[in-house]
């Protein structure tokens, strides 16, 4: 029950970085910077994926897919904070703010499923390559996709959900630069023991899995690569695996760090820095790991920006 002669809070004030007011200017350039390189590359990755018809396998299918996610993911939040930066805390309204929420939490974990099933898909190639074709053809590939999105979509709904049936009386600032779900729990002035422990154990179902099911095919695959006899083969696929491994790592280890614990013990601050990772750093990290270290895709690259240059006339091609 709402406290008596308690208005409810229709608006929310984004504090975001208030306690760095001296490198706000700073931050908003290397901020805009990373947000433009981050829709720019994947959108790339988008064109050269769908224009090259060697890059029409499942491997390239996910990539496209994940780069799709990343515009819309990172888009969730960085406009909001490039504006927080720039007027020093931004108001929010409650349908706003829970509508950040849910594609937040919805792009986060249909990422975190993405993720598992490209790892799953490289454990097929690397590990079991003469019936890759089969397992992994081009009808399965599509309904893993689909089934990312969809369990993405249920993912989301359940936890913003809950945060909007709780009651907030005041205070209204929200000390992060984005509408998440410890700090909104924190301003409740309702119970929220269920609504936590329900987002815990949702938090664990959809990370720590995803992540294990991650971790077991990278370990399968190394253990496939150390049987390699070539020790150049060795080192090239380690060196790719590597890469991916760990941008997983630091996607997967900040958000469990964030919402993997039953109580907040973070301090907003520390908050804020993590969340930097898994909002603005892993998105821009994911075309360059998956991409721009990848010899296929560089020739793809090639290939697309040839057959343009014959079609518009180019006189010469700089590229790698």
């Amino acid at each position: 029950m709402k406290p008596p002669n308690v208005s409810s809070v229709t608006e929310f004030q984004l504090l975001g970085f208030q306690n760095l007011l001296e490198w706000q200017t700073l931050l908003f350039p290397i901020f805009l910077f990373i947000y433009f390189l981050t829709v720019t590359g994947n959108v790339v990755i988008i064109a050269v994926v769908s224009e090259d018809q060697q890059l029409h396998s499942p491997m390239y299918v996910f990539l496209k897919h994940l780069s799709f996610l990343e515009i819309w993911y990172t888009s969730t939040i960085v406009p909001l904070l490039l504006a927080n930066l720039l007027c020093h805390g931004q108001a929010i309204s409650f349908p706003a703010c829970m509508m950040q929420l849910y594609f937040f939490v919805f792009f986060g974990a249909t990422e975190c499923f993405l993720l598992a099933m490209m790892a799953y898909d490289r454990y097929l190639a690397i590990c079991n390559p003469l019936h890759y074709s089969f397992l992994m053809s081009p009808e399965i590939c599509t309904k893993l996709v689909a089934i990312s999105w969809l369990t993405g979509v249920g993912t989301g709904f359940l936890p913003s959900l809950m945060i909007s049936k709780l009651d907030f009386c005041g205070p209204n600032e929200i000390n992060h630069f984005f509408c998440d779900l410890p700090p909104l729990m924190q301003l409740s002035c309702s119970s929220v023991f269920i609504t936590r422990m329900v987002i815990f154990i949702l938090s664990i179902a959809v990370l720590c899995i995803c992540f294990f099911l991650t971790l077991i095919s990278y370990v399968f695959i190394v253990s496939t690569i150390l049987r390699i006899p070539s020790a150049s083969g060795q080192m090239k696929t380690f060196s790719t695996c590597g890469s991916h491994l760990a941008v997983v790592t630091i996607y997967y280890g900040t958000m469990i760090s964030m919402y993997v614990r039953p109580n907040d013990h973070l301090s907003p601050e520390i908050s804020k820095i993590i969340s930097v990772f898994y909002t603005v750093v892993t998105p821009l990290l994911n075309p360059v790991i998956y991409s721009l270290r990848n010899q296929e895709f560089k020739d793809a690259v090639r290939r697309v920006i040839r057959k343009k240059c014959g079609i518009y006339g180019c006189r010469k091609l700089y590229i790698f």
